[in-house]
């Protein structure tokens, strides 16, 4: 997602001056730079871990844009409020945006923008979310489905890792927060399975996972009935995750296994990774449902998104919508784009119509139906 973001930056954005790309493992920030192709990348190493090095690397950059994992986001959103730094990142894990968000008046008095859970699902979906919501007088519902999906699937899973498989797991074990009867609440993920259909694709199926809402339940209380986020799978996938999950194979807490302290989640992550197909061709569904009064009448409005593997570029429809929309956004904070400062959910503050013309100028394309 980092070499996506980087790409983004430099081959369809020529407002950007220079881009750094910082890792802990040197050798990939210089291979990913020689890839991309330009003088104006800088690569270096960087743990983030190490605070002082990390605002040094922040200090005299506009934004940055965080692609590792959740856990050092709270920390490398204070390194940039000290450095006056705007920052987003890729998110996954509602207590660390939390955190974040707290972080609102520092921010504020700094004069830069925090904005957490910038990449596809939550990312750019809350910002299609609000856009769709301002077509009604009234809105009553949103559903909002999301799939990366192989474009040749395999057994067992008929499903390859795109992104983080941390993160995988989370969507997959944590609960899922969402609008019901006008309340927000939380449910347990990979229930509440439904099947649904995208022309030329096989029978598919959606199940609620965490993560997906990230604030749009705050942002949209009082005003929805329902809001929920489904993730969208090939048939079959819930069924076979959910009895890994009940055998207990996503568990964090250890077991003894002959001497040694085992924790089965570590050893399912390194089993999926081991296992699992990774950078072949994919797709990316997108799907928001909305429901309302237009005029006193009722209306149901669709946004469908279907992206696929760029061969030109040899970027994965994930890289795509992910990484793409992080690079978006990341440019709109650092030209001041935003109607306010502070630490704050990205669909209150980023420009929807704006956003949507630069996923259309990288051919990221919604199809948008009233019925």
């Amino acid at each position: 997602m980092g070499f996506g973001a980087a790409f983004d930056l430099i081959h369809n954005s020529p407002a950007v001056k220079s881009v750094t790309i910082a890792d802990f493992d040197a050798e990939k920030a210089f291979a990913a730079a020689a890839k991309i192709g330009t003088e104006r990348i800088d690569p270096r190493r960087l743990d983030v871990e190490d605070y002082a090095a990390t605002v040094e690397i922040m200090r005299g950059h506009d934004a940055a844009i965080s692609c590792v994992n959740y856990w050092h986001n709270e920390t490398l959103s204070r390194a940039a409020i000290e450095t006056g730094c705007n920052f987003c990142d890729l998110g996954g894990n509602n207590s660390v945006v939390a955190r974040q968000l707290a972080l609102n008046s520092e921010a504020k008095q700094r004069g830069v923008n925090i904005v957490p859970d910038c990449g596809l699902a939550p990312g750019m979906v809350s910002i299609l979310a609000m856009h769709g919501a301002k077509n009604f007088d009234e809105i009553e519902e949103i559903h909002i489905r999301v799939g990366g999906l192989p474009q040749n699937p395999r057994p067992p899973l008929n499903y390859q890792l795109i992104f983080s498989v941390e993160g995988l797991i989370n969507e997959y074990v944590e609960e899922a927060r969402v609008i019901r009867n006008g309340e927000i609440c939380e449910v347990e993920s990979m229930t509440g399975t439904e099947k649904l259909s995208f022309d030329g694709f096989p029978e598919l199926e959606a199940f609620q996972t965490s993560g997906g809402t990230s604030t749009l339940p705050e942002t949209f209380l009082g005003k929805v009935r329902e809001l929920d986020y489904k993730t969208i799978r090939y048939a079959g996938h819930g069924e076979q995750f959910k009895t890994m999950i009940d055998l207990g194979l996503c568990s964090s807490e250890e077991i003894s296994v002959g001497d040694q302290q085992i924790k089965p989640r570590r050893v399912l992550a390194e089993l999926l990774q081991k296992n699992l197909p990774a950078d072949e061709p994919d797709y990316v569904l997108v799907r928001l449902d909305f429901t309302g009064t237009i005029n006193n009448e009722k209306k149901h409005l669709r946004y469908d998104i279907v992206d696929k593997f760029d061969e030109k570029t040899q970027l994965s429809a994930m890289m795509r919508t992910t990484a793409f929309s992080a690079s978006i956004i990341a440019q709109m904070l650092a030209r001041g784009e935003v109607s306010e400062r502070g630490a704050i959910p990205q669909e209150k503050v980023i420009d929807s119509a704006k956003f949507i013309s630069e996923l259309a100028a990288r051919n990221i394309v919604i199809r948008e139906s009233y019925h």
